[in-house]
């Protein structure tokens, strides 16, 4: 698993690929793309032979379709597919950038740039050491590009812990809280209690779990109502919180501007004007014997 920190500072858990789904992926795609490459060739050979087509420009043409099949083949399929392809698809692996955001055509092109010289030059020999060393496993396109690869398909046996199950009140209730003071380290400390908390032994639970939610209250409001349990509390905020990033993301993705939610308090600086209002301009105060000077 890895933490990534978004735009709007909260730390969401992804499970990274592992280097053998990767490798196997990998493979895949250069096994296509290969088979792509000795098509290509067949055809020019076969052009050259019966056509009598100029030797120059028969290797201009196979030279233009190599750098595309080779460049071309991942930076299309990672683009028009938010960082996948036929390799990816097959073992449920995804391209993400370093924020969890979808993979945009930039850094597919880098990465697609950066495997001509790391896996078809130096036959994945730069690739594998990066992978090795790196904590993400990421190679030298994605150090380049700002990316890494996902496991967006869990194998059997394998889940992601969820959160406690949420009300439909408590959830109602968390869509109006005041989270703008909730530290990464707070809600990752609750995040880890929750999912330990089959491991903890009663009197454990309780004494984390008063101490956890104190902290969360210090920092969040309102606060919840009377004779709410410390898990649900807990899992209320925190699935509102994960709730509100994942809505940012979906409409930052579409390119929507991201509102607050409904009944959530906006404070604006003393004079400043929502667009295409005048400004605004406080009244002067009465002087001494009640006269008003004019504006």
């Amino acid at each position: 698993m890895a933490e990534v920190v978004t735009g709007e500072a909260v730390v969401l858990e992804v499970p990274c690929a592992r280097f053998p789904s990767r490798l196997l992926a990998l493979a895949l795609d250069l096994f296509i793309q290969l088979i792509l490459l000795f098509i290509l060739f067949l055809i020019v050979g076969l052009a050259i032979t019966n056509d009598g087509v100029n030797g120059a420009t028969a290797g201009a043409v196979a030279l233009t379709v190599t750098i595309l099949i080779i460049v071309g083949y991942p930076t299309l399929w990672e683009t028009l597919t938010r960082g996948g392809s036929p390799g990816k698809f097959a073992l449920g692996l995804r391209v993400v950038s370093d924020d969890g955001g979808p993979e945009r055509f930039r850094q597919a092109l880098v990465r697609g740039l950066a495997a001509v010289v790391e896996i078809w030059l130096l036959l994945g020999f730069p690739a594998l050491i990066s992978s090795l060393l790196s904590e993400r496993g990421k190679r030298l396109g994605d150090l380049f590009a700002g990316t890494f690869v996902i496991q967006q398909r869990l194998p059997a046996g394998q889940a992601v812990a969820a959160l406690p199950p949420v009300s439909p009140a408590l959830a109602s209730w968390a869509a109006q809280l005041e989270m703008s003071g909730l530290t990464d380290q707070t809600a990752e400390t609750a995040r880890r209690y929750l999912a330990r908390l089959p491991e903890l032994a009663p009197a454990a639970q309780a004494e984390l779990g008063d101490r956890i939610a104190a902290a969360v209250r210090a920092q969040v409001s309102p606060v919840p109502p009377p004779g709410t349990p410390v898990v649900a509390y807990l899992s209320a905020v925190l699935a509102e919180r994960r709730n509100r990033e994942q809505a940012r993301l979906t409409t930052a993705d579409a390119g929507v501007a991201w509102r607050p939610p409904a009944g959530a308090a906006i404070q604006e600086p003393t004079g400043a004007t929502r667009e295409g209002e005048a400004p605004r301009h406080e009244p002067p105060a009465p002087a001494a014997g009640g006269f008003v000077p004019p504006a």
